[in-house]
This record gives structure tokens, sequence and C-alpha cells, in this order.
């Protein structure tokens, strides 16, 4: 009987030592390096050093190992071609029937903040993508394992004295192409850092199939960009409920964005991707009731996030509402207990600290084609700020202002939003023109019953008329922020100074369509 051979060289050894038990006591002789050859000979598991094989020394710091006829050609060797074996024999070498080996960590050991490229080039992997490469590429007569997750099966059918199907061999050669891509575009992108490179490489990990897309004819799943980044959704805590759907994860996005961007403490309730309401308050209860009054009855059914932790009180007022998700850096025991009675409410924990950490840029598909930019987020401050009519504004009234900027920049366009310093008091999306959205901002806040009179307004561009200026005028609006930029301005700033209004440019625009 023939004995088999197994080369085993992996950086992460999760779950090795096992696997390996079972490849000897079933008779398999293993080839070893390195750390992985100490580890198994401390497990008093039997290997045989590469270099044994090589008949040459590891060299430049185990750069230079596994890089060898001796080893690529006990790979590469077509078991079925006789003129292959015959060369084998000829040159000494035995063949290799399993490969198990994982890459160094170059996607982790990159991203982090204080790493230098001489740290990350370190973990540019030659030898292992080389030899799962050669391995898959002979899938056939070689088993190629590049992850410890693919150990148990490999064992079940060895365990068992079976051959591991030609199927399931093809499906690891599969995993070990789709690793090497994305493990060489990892270092592609580290090495070009250009924001917009000659050819967009994109490394995904799906996370789950979703059960459909935007609509149940649409088939829809999710992928992972970055396993580091503890402010992604896909790598969020749920503590409670079913898994997101597409429209969840979508809303959940927008909420996260808009309110992990304020240091003050508030409460955003999110609808279809827009805003239907944020509160301002120390409390997280009083900021939900807030953010709740400004349109009642649009945040049914919503996604509601806050930026502080959720305690009991805050969990008995959202309790009676219904939410789809809840997203929050923490939950208090008890607020937990309280939230897990509502069956349908995913609950979901995304820490502040990594949020802004890491810069990623928005992919928007179109037929043959994306779309690539950056994400929209950013923030103006006071002195940015250029007043431009004969009312000036006050502190506060500066605060307000750049509240309501803030909110306007996550409102689908044409965008309006009035706010004082509580939260928003009324929000306009989506209109075909400007002065609409103004009007429509005006009538959710005459529905919810807030008082208009005294607020701020804030808009996502600047106004091609004096028309919107009048109707905010007409209910007491004291102040405007927009980002000027038209042929009309002189006109709209007229109009203010007629009106007695404040009106400050920021010189950013925010569309969002």
């Amino acid at each position: 009987m023939t004995v088999k051979r197994a080369l085993i060289s992996v950086w992460d050894k999760e779950g090795l030592v096992p696997f390996a038990q079972t490849l000897t006591e079933k008779g398999w002789e293993i080839i070893s390096t390195g750390g992985t050859f100490r580890l198994l000979e401390e497990s008093g598991i039997p290997c045989t050093q590469v270099s044994e094989i090589t008949g040459f020394p590891e060299i430049l710091d185990g750069r230079v190992k596994t890089l060898h006829p001796r080893i690529h050609g006990g790979l590469l060797a077509v078991r079925e071609k006789k003129e292959h074996m015959t060369e084998l024999d000829t040159n000494g070498i035995s063949p290799i029937d399993m490969v198990v080996v994982n890459l160094y960590p170059f996607e982790s050991v990159s991203a982090r903040p204080d790493v230098s490229e001489e740290e990350a080039i370190e973990m540019i992997d030659i030898g292992g993508p080389s030899m799962i490469r050669s391995a898959a590429k002979n899938y056939k007569d070689v088993i190629v394992l590049c992850h410890p997750g693919q150990y148990a099966e490999a064992a079940r059918f060895i365990s068992e004295g079976k051959e591991i199907p030609l199927e399931t061999r093809r499906k690891l050669a599969i995993e070990v192409f789709k690793r090497t891509s994305a493990y060489d575009a990892a270092i592609a992108n580290y090495l070009e850092n250009d924001e917009f490179p000659e050819q967009l490489l994109i490394k995904g990990e799906k996370v789950q199939e979703l059960r459909y897309g935007e609509n149940p004819h649409q088939k829809g799943g999710v992928y992972r960009l970055n396993p580091d980044d503890t402010s992604s959704l896909v790598n969020a805590e749920i503590l409670w409920g079913k898994p997101l759907s597409y429209n969840n994860l979508m809303d959940a996005e927008a909420c996260l964005n808009l309110t992990y961007s304020f240091q003050e403490p508030l409460c955003t309730i999110m609808k279809h991707s827009n805003p239907c309401g944020v509160g301002i308050h120390e409390k997280a209860a009083l900021a939900y009731k807030r953010a709740l009054a400004t349109d009642p009855i649009s945040a049914y059914g919503g996604i509601v996030g806050f930026n502080r932790e959720i305690n009991e009180e805050a969990a008995r007022e959202l309790s009676t509402a219904f939410v789809e998700v809840l997203i929050a850096p923490g939950f208090t025991e008890e607020a937990l207990a309280i939230l897990k009675k509502k069956k349908n409410l995913r609950i979901i924990r995304v820490p502040l600290e990594d949020f802004g950490r890491f810069k990623y840029m928005e992919y928007r598909s179109i037929r043959g084609g994306l779309l690539v930019q950056e994400i929209d987020d950013y923030i103006v401050s006071p002195r940015e700020l250029k007043i431009v009519t004969k009312k000036k504004v006050d502190d506060k009234e500066v605060k307000n202002l750049l509240f309501a900027w803030n909110v306007v920049k996550t409102v689908k366009s044409n965008a309006i939003v009035l706010a004082d310093e509580t939260g928003t008091v009324g929000i306009g999306a989506g209109q075909m023109s400007r002065v609409d959205s103004v009007r429509f901002a005006i009538e959710k806040a005459e529905q919810a019953g807030l008082k208009i009179k005294g607020c701020v307004l804030a808009s996502d561009a600047f106004f091609p008329f004096r028309d919107s200026i009048d109707e905010a005028h007409r209910l007491g609006v004291k102040a405007v922020i927009q980002p000027g930029g038209s042929i009309r301005d002189n006109e709209v700033i007229e109009a203010c100074d007629e009106h007695g209004m404040a009106m400050v440019f920021t010189g950013i625009r925010h569309f969002r369509h």
C-alpha cells in the first residue's frame, strides 16, 4: 500500500493538531515547516521537516523553504500521465497528496493604523500561495485545504477510510483561487494606495445569502469588505432577532451613518433611508420621544439608532412602538430583558470607537459598470460659515444651523430640514422642486404639532428662487443655512433681508440621490 503524504504549513493553527492526529492515525506521512513543525512535534505527532525533503535548508529568514522542485514536482505531477510519474522517479521526487496551508495575515496586519510598510511587506506570503495554487491546479490528484473550517469535512472522509470525492476536491480548489485572488487584490490595493486606481479590485467575502433583495422577486446577498471594522454592520453583534433583510441593511446603514456622526447624545429614526426624526437629549428615552415627535406616523416600522447606551427607561419607551431594527453602542441588562420580549425586533450593538476609522468608497452599479465616489462625511465647522445677510447669527443659532446641516446631508434630494435645539421639527425629502420640499417639511411639522416659529432651516443645495424663503418666513423660520452658488443668490439674500431673516452659506453641497 502506497503511503499518502500531506504537507502542512499554516499561520493560523486553529484546529490543526486534532486534524493532523487523524492523518497520522490513518497512516499518512506529514511534511512540515517552521512553527508548524514545532507545534506538531511538541504535540507528539511525527513529521518530517521540508528541508529533509528538499535537501536544502530554510534561508532568508524563512522566506525560501518550499519553493523547490521536490515540493512542487510532488504537487503538480498528474498521476495518470506515465511520463510525469517516470520523471518523479528519475529525480527522486515523491508525490504529495494533500496540502494544508493558510496564508500570512497580510490583510489584518496592513490594516493596522500604526503598521509600517516594511512590516506589511513581510506579511506578503510567497510560498503559501504557490503551494496551494499548485495543489489546486492538480485537484484531481491533490487535496488542498486553505482554511481551518475545511478540516472537519476532510477528516470525516479520512477517518472513515474514504476518498474525498472529486466534486469536493474541485470546490476546495475553487476556494484556493478565490483566496489567492482576494489576497493579491489586498496587496495591490495596499501598495498602490490610490482611491481611483486604473483597475478596481474589490475583495468581498460572502456573509450570507439574503431571503431576497429589495423586493421578493429579486435575489440578494451581503458581502464583507473588512473583517476588522467593528463599526461595519456586516461585522456587528446581533443581540436579538432574526437576520437583517436587504432593506433593513440599507436603512440601518443610513441610520448608523447619521447617528454616529454626532457628538451630542441623540436618537435617530430612519425610514426608507431617510430620517423621519432626530431628537437630542442626554436621556436616551427623551431623545427617542423627541425624535418620534417629528413624524410619529412615518416612524412606524422604522430603524432606530442611538449614539449612547440604552437603559431600562429608554427600553420601556421603545417597547410601546413597532421598531424593525435598533442600533446602539450598548444596552443595559435590564434594557435587553425588556426589548427581547419583542420577537420581531432586531437588536444590534455597534461600538462607537471604530466608527470613521476605516475609509470606504461608495459603489453604485449602473448597467455594465460601477460609479465610485468618496463617502459624503464632510463636517462643516463654524469658522467655515459665511454670513451673507444683514441679520447676524448668535452662537445658539450657529449650533442649531450646523445640527440641521449635518442632518440634511443624509436626506434624499431635494432635501429640507427644519430644526431647533431639541431636534428636527420637519423634514422634506425627495421632492422634484425645492419649494415643494420646504412645503412638505412644513406640512410634517404642522401634522406633528411642532412649533416652527423660531426654528432654523437647512437646504442641501442652493435655492434657485426666493419662493422657498418666502414660504419659510411665513411660518416664522429664523435663520437659513445653504451652500450658496446660485445665479440668483442675490435675489434670495434680498428676500432674507426683506424678511429680517439670517442666512449663512457653507460652500458645500450635499446632494443625495
